[in-house]
């Protein structure tokens, strides 16, 4: 299906962006700011929804660059409403959606038919940092040491996705062939908070199981399909740490070097991830409601 966009390359530019972070070394996808915040994902101050997808990665990537410390955003027009105003000189990130719009055409038989395509379309959003006149909700402070033992929050959450996880060994990796997830011993582990990052990453990959979102992941090791598999996972991780406010590293500095050379040949691949990475991240938060469920019952 052919996506119709606006004049500006809109795919380039972020393509662009992405590219330009990763050559200074910072990764685009990783949360800006601490775990006082509510929730990592950017979310609208106005509708309280959050953001998915490759708008996560842009609200993230402008956070850094501006180093706003807010993860909730707002349109002119929604801080307008709220009796607040952006201040003067304050420039807005652009995000986007997809329309559905509708044309008549003619096909070959001269009848007159329906057709519906989506149509790229982006709009400006604003940092609550860029914004006065409008009270900001009070932050929860942070935990000063992140170096625990155990998350219980993330422990349960995990229990609940009822993947097959086992420690042992020095490599962290999901075999389909036994639908598992193996993680070395904790104690390898510099900090805690690295340990969930790389659980998480796996439990990525554990989503595009047959048997689940039946993601195409056959691509041998060193080849640009299992690049973009470890991509993905490494996309849906940040967003997973995100909603639990960990701030944890999995080391794959070591894909960069592939993701730059297919990103500078190809301008939809990072929005064809991020798509991947949204859909496992609902998959997986999908259980974590279901936690959250259980708790209140």
């Amino acid at each position: 299906m052919t996506t119709h966009q606006s004049k500006t390359d809109f795919y380039q530019e972020v393509t662009n962006q992405i590219i330009e972070a990763l050559e200074q070394g910072i990764k685009p996808w990783s949360c800006p700011w601490d775990v006082s915040q509510a929730s990592g994902i950017p979310s609208n101050f106005s509708t309280h929804s959050e953001y998915q997808g490759m708008n996560i990665m842009l609200l993230w990537m402008s956070a850094q660059l501006h180093r706003f410390s807010s993860s909730q955003w707002l349109t002119f027009k929604q801080a307008k409403a709220l009796e607040g105003q952006v201040r003067k000189g304050e420039k807005g990130t652009h995000i986007f959606f997809y329309k559905t719009v509708e044309k008549t055409s003619v096909n070959e038989k001269g009848k007159e038919v329906e057709e519906s395509y989506p149509m790229l379309k982006t709009y400006c959003v604003f940092n609550l940092d860029q914004v006065e006149g409008i009270e900001r909700p009070a932050s929860i402070e942070a935990e000063g040491n992140h170096d625990i033992e155990t998350l219980d929050n993330v422990e349960a959450f995990i229990a609940q996705t009822g993947a097959s996880l086992s420690y042992h060994g020095q490599k962290a990796f999901f075999r389909p062939s036994t639908d598992e997830i193996v993680i070395p011993e904790r104690e390898r582990f510099h900090h805690t908070a690295d340990l969930y990052a790389t659980i998480m990453h796996e439990l990525t990959h554990w989503t595009g199981h047959k048997s689940r979102l039946n993601r195409d992941s056959k691509g041998r090791f060193g080849s640009k399909d299992y690049a973009f598999e470890e991509l993905v996972a490494e996309l849906g991780a940040a967003f997973l740490m995100a909603d639990f406010g960990i701030t944890g590293e999995v080391q794959h500095e070591s894909y960069i070097a592939s993701w730059l050379e297919v990103l500078k040949n190809d301008k939809r691949y990072i929005f064809k991830a991020a798509t991947q990475a949204s859909k496992a991240h609902q998959y997986l938060k999908a259980f974590l409601n279901d936690h959250k469920t259980l708790e209140a019952a």
